[in-house]
């Protein structure tokens, strides 16, 4: 929001000009307005007229559902942010959920094979971050635009994963998958609580701290980072590292929630891509943040759960999530328009 200064004439004797201070909106923050106003108009919409929605347990259900898409739309914002925000040549990981399923496949064979819990994790988080560090590598040195490359990867992790599992559900259990799955605190569940945690070391580190300053200029200005001394490449392929790593983390998360891997995760590839999207949009500079990716998140979980109260189809959920993507991608583009 900017304010420009007016004069007012005023009819009658004396000085009949006042100088006054008007607010004017710009593009941006109407669109983050609007948005807003729809989180809220959903969500009292749902609570009136569905019934078990606003109730503690339905809204702490929907969060603990919402920790592991939130944790990987976590990771795509951090992609988009390092890459910059433009959808058809900035940064961007579609090999997220094939890769989230394929670290599950990897943990949950390794414990079947009877590795210790150590080297189960450190074989899981070691194989996502491997396919983050292809995927920087193919966009930083090889110079393939970050939708072709990890689009790619997308499908290579996903092949692998059907090889390993044979396109069967893998059993798994441990003592921290235990913890996981049926820990609590305060009323709220672990997997709750390593939201929490996640979300506020990536606030902490994007929002105050040199590093992530670092990230910001990279992603919005790499020819002034560059300039100043950044290794904008290194940042780059840095931060797909870090996107796989989560991955792979999500996929602990999901292990225990269904003590198993599971097939399909691919799918959860859309709601992630909507939410690290959307959280843009409530952002007042147009990129991604910690907190508009949560919102997004939160927003898309109490979406789908007011639809299966309601008894409606999942389909329906699909819909709105690529109608999301659409209209922040158009409201992006016009707003760049018009401030070009």
């Amino acid at each position: 929001m900017t304010l420009a200064q007016t004069e007012i004439t005023l009819p009658g004797p004396g000085p009949g000009r006042v100088r006054a201070w008007t607010a004017t909106l710009s593009g941006g923050d109407v669109t983050r307005l609007v948005a807003l106003a729809t989180v809220a108009l959903v969500f009292i919409g749902f609570a009136v007229t569905t019934r078990g929605f606003f109730t503690s347990w339905n809204i702490l259900n929907v969060i603990e559902q919402s920790a592991i898409p939130g944790i990987l739309a976590l990771a795509m914002a951090l992609v988009i942010l390092t890459g910059g925000s433009d959808v058809q040549t900035g940064g961007i990981d579609l090999s997220l959920a094939a890769n989230m399923g394929l670290s599950a496949a990897i943990f949950a064979v390794a414990l079947r094979a009877g590795w210790g819990e150590p080297a189960a994790l450190a074989a899981t988080l070691g194989a996502g971050m491997l396919v983050g560090v292809v995927n920087g590598l193919a966009v930083v040195r090889l110079g393939i635009l970050p939708l072709l490359a990890t689009l790619a990867m997308s499908n290579i992790v996903g092949g692998l994963e059907l090889v390993l599992t044979e396109n069967t559900v893998i059993p798994a259990t441990s003592p921290i998958l235990n913890v996981l799955s049926a820990g609590s605190f305060l009323g709220l569940s672990s997997l709750t609580w390593v939201l929490i945690l996640v979300s506020t070391l990536a606030a902490v580190i994007l929002h105050a701290s040199p590093p992530g300053l670092r990230l910001y200029a990279t992603g919005g200005h790499p020819e002034a980072a560059r300039a100043a001394g950044v290794s904008v490449g290194r940042l780059i392929l840095g931060s797909y590292a870090v996107a796989g790593f989560t991955a792979a983390f999500a996929a602990i998360l999901s292990v225990s929630r269904l003590s198993a891997s599971s097939t399909g995760t691919g799918e959860m590839l859309l709601s992630i891509l909507a939410a690290a999207l959307l959280g843009t949009v409530f952002s007042r500079r147009g990129v991604p943040t910690v907190a508009g990716t949560l919102i997004a998140v939160l927003f898309i979980g109490f979406l789908s759960n007011g639809f299966q109260l309601k008894g409606l189809s999942s389909n329906w959920v699909s819909g709105v999530q690529g109608a999301l993507i659409l209209a922040v991608v158009a409201a992006t583009a016009l707003n760049r328009r018009k401030g070009g």
